[in-house]
């Protein structure tokens, strides 16, 4: 068998995804408030109908492989409203950056979903 080597956008690339798909248990996923307020009223049935649907978009999102890297920041259209999801790399304490990205071990991620306009 042969080891696969990936670059280190790579590595960062993969763990972006899992914290996007919802398979990386340590992930944060956050709106902004001006998100919230556009699409998710309160904690009202179709509020959280919403905030799942969008997620559920940023999870299906596709990247052209050339263009993004890491996969840390993508842009998407969600009930007619252009939406941005970053992904930034905190220690476990969620104080300070991550010193290594590619370690899942000591690195938080946040997905932070918004609207561009907030951006």
């Amino acid at each position: 068998m042969i080891a696969e080597t990936l670059t280190r956008a790579e590595r960062i690339a993969r763990l972006n995804d899992r914290a996007r798909s919802g398979f990386d248990p340590s992930a944060r996923i956050t709106f902004t408030r001006g998100c919230l307020a556009a699409f998710c009223s309160g904690d009202t049935p179709s509020g959280l109908l919403a905030q799942a649907e969008l997620i559920k978009a940023i999870r299906r999102h596709r990247f052209d492989e050339d263009t993004y890297g890491e996969r840390d920041f993508g842009s998407l259209t969600f009930r007619d409203e252009q939406i941005f999801f970053k992904i930034d790399y905190y220690d476990l304490d969620l104080e300070f950056g991550s010193e290594d990205p590619t370690d899942a071990s000591i690195t938080c991620r946040v997905v932070t979903i918004m609207l561009a306009s907030e951006y």
